[in-house]
């Protein structure tokens, strides 16, 4: 109430005798409106964070409502949140050993841990992991457009072998439909460094980039999509059979990552 009075004082040689009670009426009501501003956006936040099954921060929501037009800061939708207790869930690491085979010798490195591209269908990384089950393993392999971080080709199974890494480049190749070389990116895992996986990147415009020998980081953008989908997805859940984990990863591939990765493309980040 003081700073309300000061305000008037200052303030009062501008308005018209006896419109102490319309100032602060006029004051109410900016407050009142600013109370259901907050309100309206926080609603909005709840809906994101919801939507995303309570995994995305405020970094997140804050670019999720630029895109939908919502013109606020960073500090205005975190704020809120931790007064609310709405958090994301941060990121854990886990280390697993893969079986390594001898890189054919035509094969290098062509990325460098360089993971950009300057157009789609340029740049490619692929990689293997597993999903635990009460019934027993599901083995995940993907393919990864660097130039925009979607998934462009997936494939799943029982089975950790070269059909499974095959079926996901298919997918790529049939979705993406690309007419000039493509470089394909993985670590050294016994299924790509196979004679029928070699033949077949060759038969389809592919060039094979390799890993060094236990370096994690040479793939880092497929290890990063893996660990993004386990904190948010995976780690979340006790899937009972394999068809149901087989059915959540989809879910989360095609209906969160692939469109949170488009809508950032459109916002051009």
């Amino acid at each position: 109430m003081v700073v309300r009075r000061l305000v008037f004082r200052h303030s009062q040689g501008a308005l018209p005798a006896g419109s102490s009670s319309s100032y602060y009426d006029w004051q109410d009501r900016l407050l009142s409106c600013r109370a259901r501003d907050n309100r309206r956006l926080l609603e909005r936040i709840k809906k994101i964070h919801d939507g995303s099954d309570g995994v995305v921060g405020s970094p997140r929501i804050w670019k999720e409502l630029r895109y939908e037009g919502e013109p606020c800061g960073l500090n205005r939708v975190a704020r809120p949140m931790r007064q609310q207790g709405l958090k994301g869930i941060p990121q854990r690491k886990r280390w697993r050993k893969k079986v390594c085979g001898q890189r054919p010798d035509d094969v290098r490195n062509h990325l460098q841990r360089d993971f950009t591209a300057s157009e789609p269908n340029t740049r490619w990384v692929t990689d293997i992991t597993y999903v635990r089950t009460q019934e027993s393993w599901l083995y995940l392999c993907v393919v990864i457009d660097l130039y925009s971080g979607m998934v462009v080709g997936w494939s799943m199974s029982h089975c950790q072998d070269r059909q499974l890494v095959l079926q996901a480049v298919l997918m790529a190749l049939w979705q993406r439909e690309a007419k000039t070389p493509v470089i394909l990116h993985s670590d050294r895992g016994c299924q790509f460094t196979s004679n029928e996986y070699q033949r077949f990147l060759k038969g389809h415009n592919l060039i094979c980039s390799m890993s060094a020998v236990g370096s994690c980081a040479d793939n880092a953008a497929a290890e990063g999509f893996f660990g993004v989908l386990k904190r948010e997805r995976i780690y979340r859940r006790q899937y009972r059979t394999r068809a149901e984990a087989r059915t959540d990863i989809f879910d989360y591939i095609e209906r969160f990552h692939n469109p949170r990765k488009r809508r950032h493309m459109e916002m051009g980040q």
